[in-house]
């Protein structure tokens, strides 16, 4: 195959996987407490050809001998973990995360059991308790329980009445009768957002081998309990928006079309070049 070939084709897949991020990060501008995720790009191993019998010559600019590169590929799928804009809904059930290193903690099922998860989507809701329907449990919009500081989820007595959250990631529930019940919202602070991993459905996870990485929890995250809950700031009755540029990611779309085209174009001419080769007897 003609190395021009070779070298288009390497970098048409990774093109086609960047398009994929950006359209991802497009379909998700509406999304709360969304962070999008951006990539760069590295060139692949370049092969160098000494073909200069001098070593010095004069007036030379450039490094002796030729070398030819074999494509692109992409070197990291970055979280960009900027702050979003917040936005007042006036709903006693949304909060919005007021630094960008905090996340909510989240308990998800799914066929492998049971797992805690992170979000910065702060829009709860009350869904009955399944076997005692005068509790009310706080989830997210997707169903998953909220948890508290101890990992427990957020589980309401009685009819309630009000619900307010302090600054400080406090919830106070008010019953009808007088009653109050305080429960303090698990909250974390993600030292090292590039280790998490996006699970899907505006989550983020650990990653399933971080332990054979040589890494430990604490050092991608802290879970603020005690007198580290004073680093918390939440903001009830608000939302946090997606951190998506629509006008950057189409900006980003049309670079890495051209891009793609380009190199689409590059196999074609090689293609042609092969045919006029084949062509002289």
């Amino acid at each position: 195959m003609n190395r021009t070939m070779i070298t288009a084709t390497n970098t048409l897949g990774q093109l086609q996987h960047k398009m994929d991020i950006i359209g991802h990060n497009i379909s998700n501008i509406q999304t709360n407490g969304y962070k999008r995720k951006e990539s760069y790009f590295n060139d692949l191993l370049v092969q160098e050809f000494k073909n200069q019998k001098q070593e010095n010559e004069t007036g030379r600019l450039t490094p002796l001998g030729i070398r030819q590169g074999t494509g692109a590929r992409i070197s990291q799928s970055q979280l960009i973990n900027s702050q979003g804009s917040i936005k007042s809904t006036g709903r006693n059930l949304d909060n919005a995360l007021e630094k960008e290193d905090l996340y909510f903690r989240v308990r998800v099922s799914d066929d492998k059991g049971e797992d805690t998860r992170f979000t910065r989507d702060g829009a709860f809701h009350l869904n009955p308790v399944s076997n005692n329907p005068e509790q009310m449990m706080l989830v997210t919009g997707k169903g998953y329980p909220v948890l508290d500081e101890n990992d427990n989820p957020i589980i309401i007595d009685g009819s309630i009445k009000n619900l307010t959250f302090s600054k400080e990631g406090q919830l106070t529930a008010e019953a009808d009768n007088g009653n109050r019940q305080i429960f303090n919202l698990g909250i974390i602070s993600v030292k090292k957002p590039q280790l998490l991993e996006q699970i899907g459905e505006n989550l983020l996870g650990l990653p399933a081998n971080f332990d054979q990485l040589g890494i430990k929890e604490e050092d991608i995250l802290t879970s603020l309990t005690g007198g580290l809950r004073e680093g918390i700031s939440l903001n009830q009755g608000a939302l946090e928006s997606s951190n998506v540029d629509l006008s950057k990611e189409m900006t980003d779309l049309m670079n890495a079309q051209r891009q793609y085209q380009f190199n689409a174009k590059s196999v074609t001419m090689a293609d042609q070049m092969l045919g006029l080769i084949n062509g002289i007897r």
